[in-house]
C-alpha cells in the first residue's frame, strides 16, 4: 500500500507521513527539539512499516510490530549489555573489552515509545488502539530495563518522594525606631 496520502482522497488514520500539518504548530517559528525528534521518530517508524515484508498500513500495526521495530533498532545501539556468561556481567565499568552486544539503552527506548505514542494519536490514531501504549510494549520495556540493570550492576529504584525539607525561616527584621518606615526616604 502506498503510504503517501493522496490529496484527492480524504485524510485517514492510515496515513503514515508526517506532513507540515501533522503536528501542532509551535509558537516559535521552528519546532521544539522534542517536536523535531518526534517527527523524525515517526518518519523512521513509518519507513519501517513501508519496508516491512509485506508492507504494513498503520491501521494494521499492532504491539507485535512495535516490539519487532524496537528489536530492529538494537542493531544501532551504543550501550554494551553484558550477557550472563560474560565475566563482566554485573559490573558498571568493566576493566577490559568484551564481545557482548551493543543494544539500545532502556531510557532511549522508553523515550522513543513515548514520542511515538504521542505521534500516533496526533496522526489520527485512537488512544484505545495505540500499539505504542500496549501492555506487551510496557512489559518489554520493563524487561529491557531489568536486564540492562542486572547486566551493568545498576539498580533502577523507583524514585521516592523526598520528605519536605525543613529550612530555617528567614531572619525576622525587627523594627528599629530610629530608622524611617520602609518606602520613605530620610530627610537630609
Amino acid at each position: 500500500m502506498d503510504m503517501i496520502p493522496n490529496p484527492d482522497k480524504p485524510s485517514s488514520s492510515d496515513s503514515c507521513v508526517a506532513g507540515p500539518n501533522s503536528f501542532p504548530a509551535a509558537t516559535a517559528p521552528s519546532p521544539s527539539r522534542y517536536e523535531s525528534q518526534k517527527r523524525r521518530d515517526w518518519n523512521t517508524f513509518c519507513q519501517y512499516l513501508k519496508n516491512h515484508q509485506p508492507p504494513l498500513s498503520l491501521s494494521r500495526c499492532s504491539a507485535a510490530h512495535v516490539l519487532e521495530f524496537l528489536r530492529y533498532l538494537d542493531q544501532f545501539g551504543k550501550t554494551k549489555v553484558h550477557t550472563t556468561a560474560c565475566p563482566f556481567f554485573g559490573f558498571p565499568n568493566p576493566p577490559a573489552p568484551c564481545p557482548c552486544p551493543l543494544r539500545q539503552a532502556w531510557g532511549s527506548l522508553d523515550a522513543l515509545t513515548g514520542r511515538l505514542r504521542a505521534a500516533f494519536e496526533e496522526n489520527g490514531g485512537s488512544h484505545e488502539a495505540n500499539p505504542f501504549g500496549a501492555r506487551a510494549v510496557r512489559l518489554y520495556l520493563r524487561e529491557v530495563r531489568e536486564l540492562q540493570a542486572k547486566a551493568r550492576g545498576i539498580s533502577y529504584d523507583k524514585k521516592r518522594k523526598k520528605p519536605p525539607r525543613t529550612t530555617p525561616s528567614p531572619p525576622q527584621h525587627h523594627h528599629n525606631p530610629h530608622s524611617p518606615p520602609s518606602g520613605t526616604t530620610a530627610a537630609a
